[in-house]
């Protein structure tokens, strides 16, 4: 299908072409660029009911594979809408902006390299495009080129590197494991068998850079610090889209590699929670406006990752997660859409961003009231218009799902049990900071300046601004009050791309059991706000109370531990390393250990013949020294008679003075030794003479019967 390298290379020529001819002349861009996103929303709109394919042969090694399908066709419309109403807005934001040729070039290859990311068809060919989408979009976090801003798009930089380089080497892996990297063809490999450990460990491998430009915790440190200094249209692409690529290489190893493979899902699950708690709690303390919805974004993201856990948990029967995960993901990217071109209304006429600076802004100004009205509604999740509570609700229901699964065959549930508790939590919190940004923009007063604010009501936008801001924001309730003709088929024609069958049963979106998990997290939200957003995180100075930062600056997970470890202590360990290795050749270890060493080896192995000699002359070859001769007769005789001798003197000196007792028993001895032994040898002799008669009788006898 000719038309998907047009929808992804076209936006790229278009902008090298402008760049170099006519460097965007200012009387068109702002227009071309809308234009451009209208272009490609019609195109991606005409794409929906299609199905296709496109390759260029030899690109980049593997080759260049290109698809079109149910999932991939409205991500690319997603896209494409958001980038349209962006555009349209930039025009009045961009008004005072120095650098706006070169925003709008990298605007324009963005475009091209997102609808690359979600149009492509394998894994090489999403790597390329991922990796030009992250290189041209650091340009917009660094637009302001301020000391944060520089600050920013370096960490933003670092973590896309960083992760590029961790899935490269996955894909590797794959490639050597599989053979191929298609997203069909990886399914195929495997052959319905589980994952070895070899694929495994690539398929984190690749999760790892996906995970960090979708945000997900430990990798989200980027999205807090890169949207306050970004432009708010670029902030707005940033978390309604780029985060989305992350997610879709997410869904491809979900469905393609780790379907129904527990460990898999339950490790995809901490992380997700964890991202979803996380977010929530960063968002309720937040005091800036930007910041407060990255930290937002964060939390959603950890929702549509818990989605995509329970699917890989649940395996065949994951449709349900696959619908709400799907369904969040397209309701979190127009939300945001809709609340940061609000945050940016509020920025272009403040430039300032801080709940203290901007609050009760808002009075008086109906456009911007109903956007970001619908818009917190949506995100939290309020029925029948908030059109996050369809999405979320379906996530809440798979995680249902699955502990009515485990509780069936026995297993252990109560993990999942908290699971689920923290996404209520969660979905408060949400309640709770959404409500915090709109009491403060819209209900409270400024102590000194709203005078100046209500004399805005009638020029703080344009009308070109609300057209883009509104016609953002009118899609929403629609979306929350006709899921069932709106939504469903959303579920339906994405299911086959999330490796699950389209339900063929109607989804009851407002049943009792999910309005009371709204509910739930409704009465969550409201406490939250009244006993922790209004008594502990806000002050009073003097009359008036006060936003307070009460985040400790110590737990900023990058100043306290990624950038210590990565600019201090590997290049201190590495130095050190190198150093020691440098000096090994004139040092002491070198100069004189090792010669002292060698020289002590070689001596001991020289002398070591004449050791041995000497060793076996001492021992087994010693000459044995000849023992001394008796006078008279042998040892024993001759110790004997002494010692009798001794004993007969002993009586003679007393008992036997009268008739002295002999005392020559050595001789005594001797001679009885001498006569004992001529008796056996005579004797000896006599039996072996005897014994030798024997046997030639019985020589003579077995002859004899022989022969007879």
């Amino acid at each position: 299908m000719a038309l998907l390298p047009i929808l992804c290379f076209g936006p790229m020529v278009m902008a090298l072409v402008c760049y170099i001819v006519g460097r965007f002349s200012k009387p068109v861009r702002d227009e071309l660029v809308a234009a451009v996103g209208f272009v490609t929303c019609l195109a991606c709109a005409f794409l929906w009911n299609q199905t296709g394919s496109f390759t260029v042969s030899g690109f980049c090694g593997l080759g260049l594979h290109l698809s079109v399908d149910g999932f991939r066709s409205l991500y690319a419309l997603v896209a494409s809408f958001m980038w349209m109403m962006t555009g349209i807005f930039s025009k009045e934001y961009f008004a005072h902006y120095h650098n706006r040729n070169r925003y709008y070039f990298f605007n324009l290859m963005t475009l091209g390299a997102t609808l690359g990311v979600f149009l492509s068809d394998d894994l090489y060919s999403t790597f390329i495009f991922f990796e030009i989408m992250s290189l041209t979009s650091y340009v917009w976090v660094a637009h302001e080129e301020t000391p944060g801003a520089m600050r920013a798009a370096g960490t933003y930089l670092a973590v896309a590197v960083l992760g590029g380089l961790t899935t490269l080497m996955g894909l590797f892996m794959l490639w050597h494991e599989l053979g191929t990297l298609s997203f069909d063809g990886l399914r195929a490999a495997l052959g319905g068998q589980p994952a070895s450990t070899t694929v495994t460990v690539a398929a984190w491998l690749v999760v790892f850079g996906f995970a960090a430009k979708a945000g997900l915790f430990p990798l989200h440190i980027w999205l807090p610090k890169a949207h306050p200094v970004a432009p708010a249209p670029a902030s707005a692409l940033l978390s309604g889209i780029l985060t989305k690529s992350g997610v879709f290489g997410l869904i491809v190893v979900c469905s393609r590699l780790m379907a129904g493979n527990a460990a898999f899902g339950n490790a995809l699950l901490v992380l997700a929670v964890i991202t979803m708690f996380l977010g929530a709690v960063l968002a309720l303390f937040s005091v800036d406006l930007k910041r407060t919805l990255a930290c937002s974004s964060m939390s959603q993201i950890g929702f549509i990752t818990v989605g995509l856990s329970m699917m890989v948990l649940l395996g065949e029967e994951g449709s349900l997660a696959a619908y709400g995960s799907v369904m969040h993901m397209v309701n979190h990217s127009l939300i945001k859409l809709c609340l940061f071109m609000a945050a940016g209304v509020v920025f272009m006429n403040l430039h300032q961003l801080n709940l203290n600076d901007i609050r009760g802004f808002g009075r008086g100004k109906p456009v911007l009231h109903i956007a970001f009205l619908l818009g917190a509604l949506s995100i939290g999740c309020i029925p029948p218009i908030g059109s996050g509570y369809v999405s979320k609700s379906l996530l809440h229901e798979s995680i249902l799902e699955y502990i009515h699964l485990l509780q069936e065959t026995g297993q252990s549930w109560g993990a999942y049990k908290f699971v689920e508790i923290l996404f209520l939590i969660s979905g408060g919190l949400t309640i709770a900071y959404m409500t915090k940004l709109y009491i403060c923009l819209f209900w409270e007063k400024h102590p000194t300046r709203q005078a100046e604010f209500d004399a805005m009501n009638k020029s703080y936008i344009s009308v070109r601004s609300s057209v883009a801001l509104l016609g953002s924001a009118i899609v929403l309730p629609f979306l929350g009050a006709l899921p069932q003709a709106l939504m469903s088929p959303v579920g339906a024609r994405s299911a086959s791309f999330f490796g699950q069958e389209a339900l063929k049963e109607s989804i009851a979106y407002f049943s009792g059991e999910n309005l009371l998990g709204a509910a739930e997290s409704i009465a969550i939200g409201a406490a939250a706000y009244l006993l922790i957003v209004r008594p502990l995180l806000m002050h009073k100075e003097g009359k008036v109370l006060v936003y307070a930062d009460c985040w400790p600056k110590w737990l900023d997970l990058e100043n306290s531990v990624y950038r210590p470890v990565f600019t201090q202590f590997l290049p201190n360990v590495i130095g050190a390393v190198t150093a020691f290795i440098a000096n090994i050749p004139e040092g002491l270890v070198v100069q004189k250990i090792i010669p002292e060493i060698i020289t002590g080896v070689v001596r001991f192995l020289c002398e070591l013949p004449e050791k041995i000699v000497l060793f076996l002359k001492n021992t087994v070859l010693r000459k044995r020294r000849r023992k001394e001769a008796v006078p008279i007769g042998n040892r024993f005789t001759y110790g004997s008679g002494r010692f009798m001798d001794a004993i007969a003197r002993g009586l003679n000196a007393t008992v036997c003075r009268r008739h002295p007792v002999r005392t020559d028993f050595e001789f005594v001895l001797d001679a009885s030794g001498k006569e004992i032994t001529r008796g056996t040898i005579r004797i000896t002799r006599s039996i072996s003479f005897g014994l030798l008669l024997l046997c030639i009788g019985l020589f003579a006898t077995c002859l004899y019967l022989m022969i007879h």
